[in-house]
This record gives structure tokens, C-alpha cells and sequence, in this order.
């Protein structure tokens, strides 16, 4: 595997890395990231075809792109995948609803079935999917024999649109699924949040895809409330310092989930991702320190296939996250880029959900508020 990382930054394009071989006409992967209304005011598709005219050209929008160790906005990060013995296949579903999604993930299941086929990356819209659904779909399709990860593009923090596009530039309404073919392929991944849990485990009473109206008997948004203390006259901000932890069968593993926003007269709150009826809720809180060090967590369990550094990280962290470090958001890369040593080429983005297992088996699920880290090499 050989790569080429180009960045659009200040009205111009620069090659920041590239490995000595790489032939852009080899290139048959580009993951290309940016900020949403960079992507719509330069329509960058064009210019990446005629470098690339031989790869699957993968576009989406961010809250944050990450290359070169760091965390940056306004810029687009592209990086050129040139495989000697891996295969690529993508696939482009249309979503007009997230009641679309679990058919969404059978079409995707279905689209990349074969041989060798080794993992599948996703990148998907994030307004209109229901990420658990589409996941849920996806594992059932593969018998939870493949390693599926990825994430749901982003818009800063605006959560106005976000867009996705394969082969074109990026749209709404997208699903793109990449599978990668080979017996050569080494692939890693980790995902950890670092929050806190506090609080007693509460029954889910009433809600609706990812609205939340009661917690036991209690209206879901005056019994958060109640637990924010001094904090609620920071809300909506301040629910980004207190996600959900969900679980929605008591034997099941938790997942984080963010709230989007609350409706004080109908006394609900809106996630980034499904609370179904009858699932497990606990309130968390922020943790600077075990934030970061999930990161080196989620870095150190990405590089366990490997003898050596992996030759490529894909980073997918949440926007949440990045909101409640602020200033300290660059911490998280450069403790993943501490564990994974200076050869591996790094790039991603901040998410509205990010997509990963939680530990060594292939069951994928949808996080908020996590570090999930894809690896990969050839061998």
C-alpha cells in the first residue's frame, strides 16, 4: 500500500505526504474530507478525477478534519489509496428517511458480498439515517463475520446538512460502502469513549426513533434537569458535557449517545442516534483526562493485528467531543499518533456518529461521543 495526502487550506491545494512509488494512476481509494460549504463552494470532484482518473473517489462532509497529527476546519484533507493486493468495490445507496435505513443496509450487504471480502467502510449521511437500523441490517446480512466501520458525515456544529458522495461531488441523502478484497489485508480497529457514568440505570417509557419523552415516569427532559444541576442554564450547550449511556437489552454493551437538542414544551430531548423503547439509560459527564486517554485506548486496540505500525489510520471522533475539549481536541490525535509510532499515515474526521465494534468480535454498533479508529496494511 502507497499513499499521497493532498490539503486544500487558504484557496489552495498542497501535497503534504506521499510515499516513494506511489503513481496517482495506481490510486484506486480516495477518502476526501472537508468542511461542508468548502466542499459546495469549490466542487473539488473535478479536480480530484483528472489526479485519480482510476480510483473510487469517496467525498464527505465534517465537523473537523484531522491530518498531520492535528485537528483543523475549513480545509478539505484527501488522501490517495494505492493498493498492490486489495481490491475495492464501492457501492451508493439513495436515503430519503431514516425509515429507510435497515433496507438501505441489506442493498449495501448485498451489493459487496464475495470473496476475500475483508471489511466494509461507510460513510454516511448524517441527518436522514438511522444508524443503528442501517448497522443492525448490515451484520445480519454478513452473519457478523466482517469488520464494518466508518462514520456519519458531519456539518461543524451547525447540524443544518450534511453530504455524501461516491464518484460525484457530495450530495444529501448518501450512503457510500466501501469493501476491501484481499487475503492480504491486515485490519484493524478500536472505539472507547472516556466518560463517566453517575446516576442510577433508568427504564426508557416513551420515545420515538431518537426523541426521548420519559424516563420511567418522569418527562425525559425535567428529570435531566434535575441531575444538571447549576448547569441548566447552559442548556441546550451544556447537554454536550452529558451524554446518555444506552443500553438497550440488559445483557447488551453500552453505547454513548449525544443530545442534539431539547424541547422545553414538549419536555424531550434529541439524539444522534436511536433510544428504543424498554432500553437502559444512565446519565454521564465529562472527563478531560479519560477522554484523551481513550483515544490512546482505541489507538493501542486498532494496532493489535500488526507487527509493526499499520500503514494507514482512518480516525472517526464525534463532534461532542470535540465541542467539550475545545482547545484540548488536538490531545486525542496526538495520543493516538503516540501509540500507533511516526510511519502510519493518519487522516478522518469529527462525526455525528461514529460507526465501529466495541471489542474483538465483528458485531458493529453506532456510538456518539467515542474515538473509533480503523487501521490498515498490506502484507
Amino acid at each position: 500500500m502507497k499513499t499521497q495526502q493532498t490539503v486544500f487550506k487558504n484557496n489552495q491545494w498542497k501535497t503534504i505526504s506521499e510515499n516513494e512509488g506511489f503513481v496517482a494512476s495506481n490510486a484506486n481509494w480516495v477518502l476526501v474530507f472537508g468542511e461542508r460549504i468548502v466542499l459546495e463552494t469549490i466542487k473539488p470532484f473535478d479536480y480530484l478525477k483528472n489526479l485519480y482518473p482510476n480510483a473510487d473517489i469517496v467525498i464527505n462532509s465534517t465537523s473537523g478534519e484531522i491530518y498531520q497529527d492535528s485537528v483543523h476546519d475549513d480545509s478539505i484533507i484527501v488522501t490517495a489509496i494505492q493498493f498492490d493486493k486489495t481490491l475495492v468495490k464501492s457501492v451508493e445507496i439513495d436515503i430519503n428517511s431514516h425509515h429507510e435505513s435497515g433496507i438501505a443496509g441489506e442493498k449495501i450487504a448485498e451489493a459487496l458480498a464475495g470473496d476475500d471480502l475483508r471489511t466494509i467502510f461507510i460513510i454516511s449521511d448524517g441527518a436522514r439515517v438511522n444508524g443503528s437500523e442501517l448497522i443492525a441490517s448490515l451484520n445480519k446480512k454478513t452473519d457478523e463475520e466482517i469488520l464494518i466501520s466508518g462514520g456519519l458525515a458531519g456539518d461543524a456544529a451547525r447540524f443544518e446538512k450534511t453530504l455524501v458522495g461516491l464518484n460525484h461531488n457530495p450530495e444529501e441523502g448518501k450512503i457510500v460502502a466501501i469493501g476491501l478484497y484481499s487475503k492480504n489485508l491486515s485490519v484493524g480497529h478500536g472505539t472507547m469513549g472516556g466518560w463517566d457514568g453517575f446516576g442510577p440505570e433508568r427504564e426508557v417509557t416513551e420515545s420515538e426513533y431518537n426523541i426521548l419523552y420519559k424516563i420511567g415516569d418522569v418527562a425525559a427532559l425535567d428529570l435531566y434537569k434535575e441531575y444538571l444541576g447549576k448547569y441548566v442554564e447552559g442548556l441546550p450547550g451544556a447537554a454536550l458535557l452529558f451524554p446518555l449511556s444506552m443500553r438497550e437489552t440488559e445483557d447488551a454493551e453500552p453505547v454513548v449517545r449525544t443530545i442534539l437538542s431539547i424541547d422545553e414544551e414538549k419536555k424531550s430531548m434529541t439524539f444522534a442516534g436511536e433510544l428504543p423503547k424498554g432500553s437502559l439509560v444512565r446519565f454521564m459527564k465529562a472527563n478531560f483526562d479519560r477522554l484523551i486517554d481513550a483515544s490512546a485506548k482505541a489507538a493501542q486496540d486498532s494496532i493489535q493485528p500488526f507487527g509493526a505500525s499499520p500503514e494507514l489510520a482512518i480516525l472517526v471522533s464525534c463532534v461532542g467531543r470535540k465541542l467539550v475539549l475545545g482547545q484540548r481536541t488536538e490531545e486525542e490525535v496526538e495520543a493516538a499518533r503516540e501509540i500507533m509510532g511516526d510511519e502510519t499515515v493518519i487522516t478522518g474526521f469529527y462525526s455525528y456518529g461514529e460507526i465501529s465494534p466495541l471489542n474483538s468480535n465483528a458485531r458493529c454498533g453506532l456510538h456518539n461521543q467515542t474515538m473509533t479508529i480503523t487501521t490498515l496494511s498490506e502484507n
